[in-house]
């Protein structure tokens, strides 16, 4: 009984689409402000460092630095105080939480950049194969088939 009641209430709490971020994103997340009768959408740019909680109550941390201070700011995820969260990089990362980022002061805080490919293969259907013995001889393959068509 109890656990219906909490599901149905979460179930209303959550937002109907919400953006796919991972950890290591730079983000910017659209903030509504009130302003006496007045509300406006205020952006917050920064990295994701941080992920926690689960379903209406799962929590997102985005860090940037303003003025040579570090500033942390957490977000609710179904907030409806927040009006979109789009992603401008994506970067990679092997850790669940990047406080070591907190630590960095600089240069050293930058991620590599995670390149998109998949786009590209999803057209297709086709694997990309980069490198290797397996990879040279389908690029082979592929460049005879090529020409026999061209022919």
């Amino acid at each position: 009984m109890s656990q219906d009641l909490i599901r149905l209430v979460e179930a209303r709490a959550k937002k109907e689409s919400v953006s796919k971020f991972e950890i290591g994103d730079v983000v910017n997340v659209h903030c509504k402000i009130l302003e006496g009768d007045k509300e406006r959408v205020q952006i917050f740019n920064g990295v994701v460092i941080a992920r926690s909680g689960g379903g209406s109550s799962e929590m997102f941390t985005v860090r940037r630095i303003v003025a040579g201070e570090g500033v942390e700011r957490k977000f609710p995820l179904h907030s409806p105080r927040i009006a979109k969260i789009e992603v401008v990089r994506s970067s990679v990362v092997r850790r669940a939480k990047l406080y070591f980022l907190r630590d960095r002061v600089g240069k050293a805080t930058r991620l590599a950049e995670r390149r998109v490919e998949r786009a590209a293969t999803q057209q297709t259907g086709a694997k990309v194969m980069k490198r290797g013995k397996k990879a040279a001889r389908a690029r082979r393959q592929a460049a005879e088939a090529a020409k026999k068509a061209a022919e």
